[in-house]
């Protein structure tokens, strides 16, 4: 019997509130048991100490850049298919599919582990690097860990899913480990969203958001984070996507320099693997 997607999941509020926000924060749609399968396979990666792309060193070589003993994963699923169910769980291609009203393609993999003490992620739209066409992209951050603004939460700026594509300027280096940031537009303001272990915020790639550094003590932030295309979507950044049920299909590559001029090789596969 073919796999059909799990719809039903976003409530008409929900989404009303999605389509004015640009993000839906969904409580509790992993179980702990699920949350906890995710990290203890991400942890165990990184105690194996090499993997595709993934390089953590010793926190003497780290030179005190704790991201460097805990790197962020980018594509693992393109190493390693056993990450591909993560990233098609139904309950998150379920949300996905009522939110676009369509089915979602998924692209992109990411793992963050953002130790205490580690640098936060400046202002961004992900669309701006993720280029999926027409529309945009979305993302689903899963937190594994309870995340809060001392341990390096996200923040989101309401509304600005609408804005066209920002260029950014160059971000802090004390406090982000990324290059770029964007600007909060006149009239809008960042918002705090914490988040319990389990919780799942949907996105748009045209919503800014970022974090600030993990400043607890002890308190880990590690979140599992995957990109998104609408069935309908005709360029993106990744040609390789997969649908709910774990099939390949192709899309044409984006490989302009985009609104800004710039080439992101960076986050693609090519960059790592």
């Amino acid at each position: 019997m073919e796999k059909q997607l799990l719809t039903g999941l976003v409530t008409e509020q929900e989404k009303q509130q999605f389509t004015q926000n640009g993000f839906l924060l969904k409580k509790g749609l992993l179980s702990i048991e699920e949350v906890d399968e995710i990290k203890d396979y991400f942890m165990t990666l990184h105690a194996k100490g090499s993997f595709p792309g993934f390089k953590p060193v010793s926190l003497e070589e780290a030179e005190g850049d704790l991201l460097r003993v805990y790197p962020r994963m980018i594509n693992p699923h393109r190493a390693d298919p056993n990450i591909i169910p993560f990233m098609i769980h139904p309950k998150i291609m379920g949300v996905l599919a009522d939110l676009l009203d369509e089915e979602p393609l998924a692209s992109q993999s990411m793992f963050y582990f953002k130790p205490p003490g580690a640098k936060g992620q400046a202002l961004h739209q992900d669309n701006y690097y993720l280029k999926v066409s027409p529309g945009t992209c979305m993302a689903a951050w899963v937190s594994i860990d309870d995340a809060d603004q001392e341990n390096g939460g996200m923040v989101m700026v309401p509304e600005s899913s609408q804005l066209d594509t920002l260029c950014p300027h160059e971000a802090d280096p004390e406090t982000s480990f990324t290059n770029d940031e964007v600007d909060v537009p006149e009239g809008m303001s960042i918002v705090p969203v914490d988040m319990a272990a389990g919780d799942i915020l949907f996105f748009n790639g045209s919503v800014i958001h970022g974090s600030y550094p993990n400043t607890s003590k002890d308190r880990f932030r590690r979140s599992f984070i995957c990109h998104y295309a609408g069935y309908s979507a005709v360029k993106v950044m990744e040609d390789t996507l997969y649908t709910h049920r774990g099939e390949l299909v192709y899309r044409e590559v984006d490989e302009s320099a985009g609104p800004c001029g710039v080439e992101f090789d960076y986050v693609t596969s090519k960059a790592y693997y």
